[in-house]
């Protein structure tokens, strides 16, 4: 089905019903083709990637303190956990770099001509870089993290993202209360850069006349006036009350949620998979079987481990599975069951073992090596679909406090990678053993985990990465792609795909 889309800057990827189309639609040039849901795992550039029809910039708003760098990583974290390509641009980076020794707060104020040069000009750079990642290096969303105060500076900004045909987002973080700014300075800027061997006192007292020196020219974004016509959110209080203003498209309200969703309060998570089942002694995976008698120990060896803890106000959540409730009903508490909280669906391969996969579907069983994260067992999941599934739960983990959550090898992984900033490549091989506690507590700019092993023997579930990835040769593929405007042609048999160029003469087989 031919369709106008010659506007379009680059191939858009369209899922009917994500989790349950059997087929993916491409459009290209004015062309249209369908990829089975069993090859979509091919498609390097999947349709969680494609969540905004053009690049977005967001630029931070704030004094010194705010959690401006806070919200800049974490915000980071959670677009690319969700397939979004995004960086952040931290221009204090370039500061430094550009000035190799602080000195003192008379860098930043207003009447500093020389210093306020340097400062621009680094905007300058670090917007070109900026460009440089979305344009050339296949970023989707760039973060510009500074203190942005001015309109004349913020004015700069909308001029390059308005010359770029860039989406602009602004994210302005107030806060009012002297207890929080304190906190901030001495959990972060104790030991920034800026700021080597020297005492707290010391630093305290030049970092308060910093933010002085910024609060001169502050210009906070006006929704009645000036500002009226831009997409924002402001942030109060860390969390206490938000403004939001003009939300353009889909990707927006998702910040828009997110922001709305995390808070800086101390807690922690706590995870850990179900004990031993009947399924792992035997190597199957999937399947919904009891608790071994291993595993029943580990559930009165994770009740005393949360005696001793002694957590307060501590929630437990499990998936709907027998082996998680199982282990959560020996703790003696109130429990929550999440069917997102499922192990991942093998589909076909349900309950076999791999070496019976190996030999009943070797194609699968070479696919899925070839690119874990996005192979779709049939009839199945993958673990792109996983991490889909799961973004309830890290919203709600977000807004929590003390939370244990009792899961699956495949869903432990996609959480563990959420808060560990891990990329999709990693994500599949992450060492999630049983009987074994994570720990994750929240820190400034990122998580700390501690790790408990509660020393009940289990079996070991884990996979290593292949050291060498089959190649697409050894499969059998069933997609047929006709570029009829490009003269690039697919043609596939048995074992073997070959690319033909009529207008250069060749195919390229691989």
């Amino acid at each position: 089905h031919k369709q106008d889309l010659r506007r379009e800057p680059r191939p858009f990827c369209h899922p009917v019903d994500a989790n349950r189309s059997s087929s993916i639609y491409c459009f290209s040039k004015g062309w249209m083709f369908r990829i089975s849901s069993r090859h979509r795992h091919f498609l390097k550039h999947t349709w969680a990637s494609y969540m905004t029809n053009s690049p977005t910039v967001i630029v931070l708003i704030g004094l010194p303190a705010r959690g401006k760098t806070y919200i800049s990583k974490k915000l980071t974290r959670y677009l690319n956990w969700i397939g979004v390509p995004t960086k952040v641009f931290n221009l204090g980076v370039y500061r430094r770099e550009a000035v190799q020794s602080y000195k003192s707060y008379d860098f930043f104020r207003h009447d500093n001509k020389e210093a306020m040069k340097i400062r621009k000009q680094c905007a300058i750079v670090a917007l070109q870089d900026v460009k440089s990642y979305l344009n050339e290096e296949g970023g989707q969303i760039a973060v510009f993290d500074a203190t942005n105060t001015t309109r004349e500076r913020r004015s700069l900004i909308l001029s390059f993202v308005k010359e770029s045909a860039y989406k602009v987002f602004f994210v302005e973080s107030l806060c009012d209360d002297p207890e929080v700014i304190a906190a901030s300075i001495l959990d972060v800027k104790v030991s920034s850069p800026d700021y080597p061997e020297r005492d707290r006192e010391s630093v305290m007292e030049d970092f308060l006349k910093r933010i002085e020196c910024y609060k001169v020219t502050y210009q906070p974004l006006d929704p009645d006036d000036h500002d009226k016509d831009l997409s924002f959110i402001q942030v109060i209080n860390v969390g206490q009350r938000f403004l939001v203003n003009r939300v353009q498209d889909y990707i927006q309200s998702k910040i828009v949620y997110y922001l709305m969703n995390i808070h800086v309060q101390k807690h922690s998570i706590y995870l850990c998979r179900h004990g031993e089942s009947q399924h792992n002694v035997q190597s199957c995976i999937g399947g919904d079987s009891e608790l071994s008698s291993r595993g029943k120990q580990f559930s009165k060896a994770l009740r005393g481990f949360l005696e001793n803890q002694k957590i307060p106000d501590l929630k437990v959540w499990t998936s709907q599975l027998r082996r998680t409730i199982q282990t959560a009903e020996e703790l003696g508490v109130p429990y929550e069951q999440w069917k997102i909280l499922n192990e991942i669906d093998a589909g076909i391969c349900e309950e076999m073992t791999y070496e019976k996969i190996k030999e009943t579907y070797p194609d699968e069983y070479s696919l899925r090596d070839q690119d874990k994260y996005h192979y779709r067992y049939p009839g199945g999941e993958s673990y792109q679909d996983l991490v889909q599934r799961l973004e309830p739960v890290i919203m709600e983990l977000e807004r929590q406090g003390n939370v244990l959550v009792i899961c699956h090898q495949a869903v432990m992984r996609c959480l563990l990678a959420y808060f560990l900033d891990k990329s999709a490549d990693d994500l599949p091989y992450l060492k999630c053993p049983l009987h074994v506690v994570l720990k994750l507590t929240p820190v400034a700019y990122g998580c700390k985990v501690d790790i408990f092993d509660l020393k009940v023997e289990a079996v070991n579930t884990h996979r290593d990465r292949p050291l060498v990835r089959r190649s697409i040769t050894s499969t059998r593929l069933t997609v047929f792609v006709v570029f009829a405007k490009t003269g690039f042609t697919v043609i596939t048999s048995k074992h073997l795909v070959a690319c033909c160029f009529p207008s250069l003469g060749k195919c390229v087989f691989v």
